[in-house]
């Protein structure tokens, strides 16, 4: 079973920011293991995944793949644009439609880490 994904982010406040706000995550834990290091586990009632962020003030400049995305089911993709740009989220990409069944869009995290906004439909 697929529990949580590590992000190492550039600035803790930022990144909840935007993992609250934007995505609607909500925080289950955060602590500080050591003076330089500071991690958030964030995640969405009804699911065990989490989101990890760990700020590590030794690594100054974490690296991304940039082939790589994190989707996260909408209920409506119209109202999640419209919500992103009330929010002055200006870095989306699509909607894209690659079947009649599903479409999404990307923006990306206060990282570089691509996010994906799903919408299921159904017929």
């Amino acid at each position: 079973m697929f529990c949580w994904v590590t992000i190492n982010v550039k600035d803790m406040e930022d990144s909840l920011r935007f993992y609250q706000e934007i995505v609607g995550l909500k925080v289950n834990r955060r602590f500080k293991p050591m003076s330089s290091t500071e991690i958030s586990f964030l995640g969405s009632e009804g699911t065990n995944t989490e989101v990890e962020l760990i700020k590590n003030d030794k690594n100054t400049n974490p690296q991304y793949g940039k082939d790589i995305s994190m989707g996260f089911i909408v209920k409506s993709l119209e109202n999640t644009i419209a919500g992103l740009k009330t929010k002055k989220i200006g870095n989306i990409e699509g909607p894209f439609q690659p079947g009649p069944n599903v479409k999404f869009i990307y923006i990306t995290d206060p990282n570089g880490v691509k996010i994906q906004f799903v919408e299921n439909i159904s017929k």
